[in-house]
């Protein structure tokens, strides 16, 4: 009788197991979870930011948070859509591992100067514009390279991030100019100061910010390209991209962003504010 009860028991065990393994199996995929939801839920979204990216999101080592102006966008974002308590959460990303970690969901969006490209609107959808770049050269101060018309040379070597798609544009407007490609744009400026290219190229937002941390260097030769800056989102989430775009208009039309434009480049040496603002 022991035995039979012990089997029995055996038995029970064995089907909670496979009833639970049955619950895990049919829960979604956390990338295929209705955003929207789980963040109201949570009081929180979580946001993909640079952490090495002047103005735009630099980690400041005394506190250890990473504070811009894509960060500042996202906590009002974040406001606007989940209410004064609602928190925004900050997730370090590159231009290589961004997409990645959204498709992966460890990120519900991505606001890390990212332009808006058919390209990627292949593999994520975009929230409206929300600052409009071009990209730029960064170099240094006497150089002779004063527009990109001046890098297409046989052996003139060009610095880019990797994930970028300002590498891409240089293929195209400097054809003939070599491309080294670095991880993120701390060791793209510690090659630049090196020697190991003539100029480093990126949005010229990007480029105002690492210009104002190294005064031996400057910006030149105007915007070559128009690079539109998108929120990334998940594709399926249409009711998180739809108070994504309401939130933006909002902090638009009462002056939130502007403030924010103000605070972060405001006084930045050769950027207009003026012609930034909304």
């Amino acid at each position: 009788m022991k035995k039979t009860y012990r089997f029995l028991g055996v038995i029970g065990l064995l089907g909670l197991l496979i009833v639970g393994l049955s619950a895990c199996g049919s829960r979604k995929a956390l990338s295929q979870q209705d955003v929207l939801t789980n963040d109201k839920a949570s009081k929180t979204i979580t946001w993909g930011v640079k952490a090495d990216t002047k103005l735009f999101g630099l980690m400041d080592v005394k506190d250890n948070t990473i504070k811009g102006f894509d960060a500042d966008i996202a906590t009002a974002i974040t406001k606007k859509i989940l209410g004064k308590d609602g928190k925004a959460k900050f997730v370090q990303v590159t231009s290589q591992t961004r997409i990645p970690l959204l498709k992966n969901g460890n990120i519900d969006a991505i606001i890390a100067t990212m332009t808006i490209t058919p390209e990627r609107e292949k593999q994520v959808d975009f929230s409206n514009s929300y600052f409009d770049a071009g990209q730029s050269l960064l170099v240094k101060k006497g150089s002779s390279i004063k527009s990109v018309k001046d890098l297409n040379k046989a052996g003139t070597k060009v610095i880019g991030v990797t994930g970028a798609n300002s590498v891409a544009n240089i293929k195209k407007y400097a054809p003939k100019a070599q491309v080294l490609e670095l991880s993120d744009y701390a060791q793209a400026m510690t090659a630049l100061k090196s020697g190991q290219g003539v100029a480093l190229t990126t949005d010229n937002g990007i480029l105002y910010g690492m210009a104002s941390q190294n005064p031996g260097y400057q910006v030149v030769g105007g915007a070559f390209t128009k690079e539109p800056y998108g929120i990334a989102i998940n594709k399926g989430q249409g009711p998180f991209k739809k108070e994504v775009n309401r939130a933006l208009k909002e902090i638009e039309a009462d002056g939130t962003y502007n403030r924010i434009l103000k605070k972060w480049f405001g006084n930045v040496a050769g950027f207009n504010y003026k012609e930034a603002s909304r």
